[in-house]
């Protein structure tokens, strides 16, 4: 059990780790041979150029400027500067309200934190009950303890007060909640309004599109569309399972690299043709001619490349029935996606299409059947990967604590005793632990979210994220505080009567805090500025600089920052909501760590937006609904932990006054979502047509279907055989003839029978085999 020594022990340790961190990030940001590690943003929107390129040797490595270093924490106001409008333009609406869960953190716990200081600490303080307990049962406690709701004697009028506190802390929570889902619906209503043309605003995705034998997907789809939404269709694009030609292009850029290289290689010295050899890696093998190598190898893969694209386009098997479907407003494709297209449910199923550069392809091969099949497994594999994942975690947290290691490894309980080293051990070693046990977790539950079929990066990012969060409450929350409370109290409870275990419970369960308290140290001090040091980041672009940069080309892609990392960061700062939310009426003492984490964290992630990491989509801030709905579920967890507390405490008239509170909440969330929520996932048609109207206005002849007509065309037919770019996008798209009057079909089965037809779902049974409309 950690006292109030071995936290400042581990305060110390962690804030020396940050500080050191910190002091190593500003003298390494100023290096000119760093540059692209730290301001990569700048780079890739071509707005800052390389100080390497000019001066001296030793100027363009090291910042000899001696005053630039007594300013090293100018990087700070620096990143607060940016006027939010200036952030959202420069970094998109997903990074900047990233950054508002932060805030939101710092609205919700600076005042309840001042509010438990100022009323709980001193009502919990000034009671005995934990030495009274300690005369009891063998129950171990610290300093920390007595400012907790354990040093509150049984049956006490005081847990009054912890229940107005109760009532208080979750009417702020929900009125800074509702606040904030408010403000972010308008400002995704207005980025949405403000935004630039975009070939989602147009696109909805169509799957299920149900087998006929008289017609190709393409005609199909096509057909359906001009008889069902005549005056707004525009064009289609299918989607094809293009899995094995895309790795076989990628190969072929590696490869064409390679000749990049040795070409260069050679123009510097054209004394000796560069030589290599055929085994793996260049390690054995025979010796032959670099550069004839690489471009008898780039010839094969482009007839491999050619055969492969040719047999995606005419295999039927390729043709996916799905496709990206076009609209001529934004109205159009509004209502498309956000109505029901046949009478079968099942069919023609539409869904607002990701933006291009938000697709994930290699899941559009998926058929729509396997879906709901991969995602039972998914759910089988997740449900056992938790709860078993649950056994390491509590046995390494025992082993990071003295008693384990004393029974792992007696010879050492000399060593351990020593002051010093059993206050780091105790206030440090089980939150590094745990952290580093939790490293390739969101890497296991990425690949799960991609086995199960989602079709875009923002949603693969949001269910991982979503189970990521699940986790931490099983594991880390539930798992830790069940750990501490059972297993290190199972000698006590073995030794009392039954009727006194759920005292020792309901005074073991806070004592876990300052198990929290060391984890948000590491995680959320020295965590956060490692996060800025970037040092993984740094040593893998200079070893890719070293060992296998040859072209600029490859340069930009060694320092490619990456994306925010949703589905790693928003979790772990809804376990900080969680913590906050249930121990600040429980042991207040934890608070003040919280509100460190979230400004700390705030200013930095501030900084790696604006100069780091380069958002590889925009959803839109479609992802609030979730965090929003992740602090509630911390708000409820809360309100029953306290309720289970209270029964522990026999406070029976008291008790009583809590079971409204998750009621309550769980209201309001049906109102938060049923008041906001269709902000986030429907487009209001009014919204859509002034956008419609005032863009016909500005530009009446641009020229829609040229711009949409590739927008949604596979990568992999984007490469470099630019000669047959337009016959691949006929063959894909099957388009029609744009000053054609009539909607041609090739199906026969309609000509002779007024039912409809069961292969194509929502047409009027009345329609002969050809349909006038107006032009497509």
């Amino acid at each position: 059990m950690a006292t109030i020594a071995d936290i400042a022990v581990s305060g110390a340790i962690n804030l020396l780790t940050a500080f050191i961190f910190l002091l190593a990030f500003a003298i390494l940001r100023l290096q000119p041979f760093n540059d692209r590690v730290y301001f990569p943003k700048w780079y890739l929107k071509g707005l800052r150029s390389s100080p390497s390129r000019s001066g001296a040797f030793v100027r363009r490595v090291v910042n000899l400027d001696f005053r630039s270093y007594i300013r090293f924490l100018n990087w700070m106001p620096e990143a607060l500067n940016m006027p939010e409008p200036e952030l959202i333009d420069h970094a998109g609406l997903d990074s900047a309200v990233y950054l508002r869960i932060y805030l939101m953190g710092l609205k919700i716990f600076v005042p309840i934190t001042f509010l438990a200081w100022a009323i709980l600490v001193p009502v919990n303080y000034t009671n005995n009950a934990l030495e009274a307990v300690k005369m009891v049962a063998n129950v171990t406690a610290s300093d920390i303890d007595k400012l907790s709701i354990s040093n509150i004697p049984l049956k006490s009028q005081r847990f009054w007060t912890h229940i107005v506190m109760a009532y208080a802390f979750t009417f702020w929570t929900c009125y800074v909640l509702l606040r904030e889902y408010e403000k972010v619906a308008s400002m995704r209503l207005q980025f949405l309004s403000s935004e630039r043309r975009r070939p989602d605003q147009f696109t909805v995705l169509v799957r299920n599109v149900p087998p006929d034998p008289d017609e190709s997907v393409s005609e199909l789809v096509e057909h359906f569309f001009l008889v069902n939404h005549p005056d707004h269709y525009l064009t289609q694009q299918v989607v094809c399972n293009a899995n094995k030609l895309a790795s076989l292009v990628k190969y072929k850029k590696k490869m064409k690299n390679w000749l990049d290289y040795y070409h260069l290689k050679f123009s510097r010295n054209q004394s000796q043709k560069p030589q290599m050899k055929t085994g793996f890696l260049g390690l054995w093998g025979g010796k032959v001619d670099a550069i004839d190598h690489h471009i008898s190898v780039i010839e094969k893969l482009s007839k491999e490349i050619e055969e492969e694209r040719k047999r995606v386009l005419k295999d039927p098997k390729s043709i996916m029935p799905a496709a990206f479907v076009s609209f001529k407003t934004r109205w159009g494709a509004a209502v498309c996606a956000q109505t029901q297209q046949s009478r079968n449910p099942t069919l023609w199923l539409t869904e607002w299409a990701p933006e291009p550069r938000d697709v994930y392809w290699q899941n559009l091969a998926i058929p729509y059947v396997a879906l709901t099949v991969r995602r039972l497994i998914i759910g089988v594999a997740f449900f056992f990967l938790t709860f078993f994942f649950m056994i390491p975690i509590a046995s390494v947290q025992a082993l990071a604590s003295i008693e384990g290691i004393e029974k792992r490894a007696p010879f050492l309980k000399s060593v351990i005793e020593i002051k010093f080293i059993k206050s780091v051990i105790q206030g440090f070693l089980p939150g590094i632990a745990l952290k580093l046990f939790l490293i390739f977790l969101p890497t296991i539950l990425m690949i799960m979210s991609k086995f199960e079929g989602f079709i875009s990066l923002s949603s693969l990012e949001r269910r991982s994220a979503t189970r990521y969060y699940i986790f931490l409450i099983i594991n880390v929350f539930l798992g830790s505080i069940l750990t501490g409370a059972a297993f290190e109290q199972l000698n006590s409870f073995i030794k009392q009567s039954a009727n006194e275990i759920p005292k020792t419970i309901g005074v073991a369960v806070p004592m876990k805090a300052t198990f929290f308290i060391t984890y948000i140290m590491v995680d959320g001090w020295a965590g956060i500025a490692g996060e800025v040091l970037m040092l993984k980041p740094l040593v893998l672009y200079h070893l890719k600089n070293f060992f296998l940069v040859k072209t600029e080309k490859d340069r930009e892609e060694a320092m490619n920052p990456g994306s925010l990392g949703f589905h790693t960061g928003e979790p772990r700062i809804q376990l900080y909501f969680l913590l906050g939310l249930v121990y600040s009426t429980v042991t207040p003492v934890l608070l003040p760590f919280i509100i460190i984490f979230f400004a700390f964290a705030f200013v930095v992630f501030r900084h790696q937006i604006i100069n780091v990491y380069n958002q590889q989509y925009e959803s839109g801030a479609a992802f609030w609904p979730d965090v929003h709905g992740r602090v509630i579920t911390a708000l409820v967890i809360s309100q029953l932990a306290l309720m289970g507390l209270m029964s522990t405490k026999e406070a029976a008239q008291s008790t009583p006054f809590l079971i409204a509170l998750p009621v309550l909440t769980i209201w309001f969330h049906r109102f938060c979502n049923g008041r906001h929520k269709s902000a986030f996932v429907k487009y209001p048609l009014q919204e859509a047509m002034m956008k419609d109207t005032l863009e016909r206005a500005r530009d009446p002849n641009f020229n829609l279907k040229a711009y949409l007509q590739s927008a949604y065309v596979h990568p992999v037919f984007k490469g470099d055989n630019e000669d047959d770019e337009d016959d691949e996008d006929n063959l894909l798209s099957g388009k029609m003839e744009t000053e054609s009057v009539l909607v041609p079909t090739k199906r026969q089965s309609r000509r002779n029978t007024p039912v409809p037809s069961k292969m194509s779902g929502g047409s009027s049974p009345s329609l002969p085999e050809e349909v006038k409309s107006g032009e497509p």
